[in-house]
């Protein structure tokens, strides 16, 4: 009988890979108080500010669901905060304050340290974000 075997497994290696980068960036965020996808909806702001709640649940790859509680906490250790818009007062935009903006002063150091704890070279990891999208998004 043949049977799917673990480590051949493409989802499996992504998943694996995915859980040991998260646990590099666990002690480097712990400082700030910060948790690893906290820190993924800050490098989206801090790319461009000022969006609504679905543009960042697309641009993170995060649902509606998980974003909600995650920018209740973002606003509470006074981060971001929601900002009514003015044509569509159902809808918010996500802003970043003070605060918010002067963590991504640290972001290129803890992304430098995940990166060579990770032991690939730049190439490498071109590489493999290269193949990442390409999943994400095939032609």
């Amino acid at each position: 009988m043949s049977v799917a075997k673990l480590d051949e497994q493409l989802c499996f290696a992504l998943y694996s890979a995915s859980s040991h980068l998260t646990s590099l960036y666990r002690p480097l965020l712990e400082p700030l108080d910060l948790t690893y996808t906290q820190f993924i909806v800050l490098m989206a702001l801090w790319q461009k500010d000022e969006i609504s709640i679905s543009q960042l649940a697309e641009r993170t790859s995060l649902s509606k669901a998980t974003m909600t509680p995650l920018l209740k906490r973002l606003e509470k250790k006074g981060l971001i905060h929601r900002k009514v818009l003015v044509d569509n007062e159902r809808q918010k935009s996500i802003v970043l304050t003070d605060a918010g903006r002067d963590i991504s002063l640290q972001s290129i150091e803890i992304t430098n340290k995940v990166s060579c704890a990770t032991g690939l070279t730049e190439q490498e990891a071109k590489s493999m974000i290269a193949l990442c999208q390409k999943l994400k998004f095939p032609t």
